[in-house]
């Protein structure tokens, strides 16, 4: 079993800037890919990036709507995934969900094995 904690979000104007956090108390951290997922109210869960595991390069991968403004990154030591998140737009406003899972790196929900408890994101404009 993976629990992940996500925090960092809050409220913020549009064009600023949020850094969310995923942690976990697993110690095979690194060998999971770890994804970022978003959902607002009537919505299907939308991709938003994703990192291979340290073990592959820590590769990451974008969706359209976030690509040169959100960074993926992972912490191996401190078991914590972060998603700089630069430039925000009032549409980025949603849950943002943490995702794990020992296949890297899906794009759907399905992809993924464990889920964290979401953290909200509201950018005012």
């Amino acid at each position: 079993q993976v629990q992940l904690v996500e925090s960092g979000g809050g409220l913020v104007q549009a064009g600023g800037s949020l850094r969310l956090s995923c942690a976990t108390s697993r110690r095979t951290f690194g060998s999971y890919a770890m994804g970022w997922f978003r959902q607002t109210p009537g919505k299907e869960r939308e991709f938003v990036a994703a990192i291979d595991t340290r073990w592959s390069g820590g590769r990451s991968y974008y969706a359209d709507s976030v690509s040169g403004r959100f960074t993926i990154s992972r912490d191996n030591a401190e078991n914590t995934v972060y998603l700089q998140m630069n430039s925000l737009k009032p549409e980025d406003t949603a849950v943002y969900y943490c995702a794990a899972d020992p296949t890297c790196c899906a794009s759907v929900p399905g992809g993924y094995h464990y889920w964290g408890q979401g953290t909200q994101v509201t950018v005012s404009s």
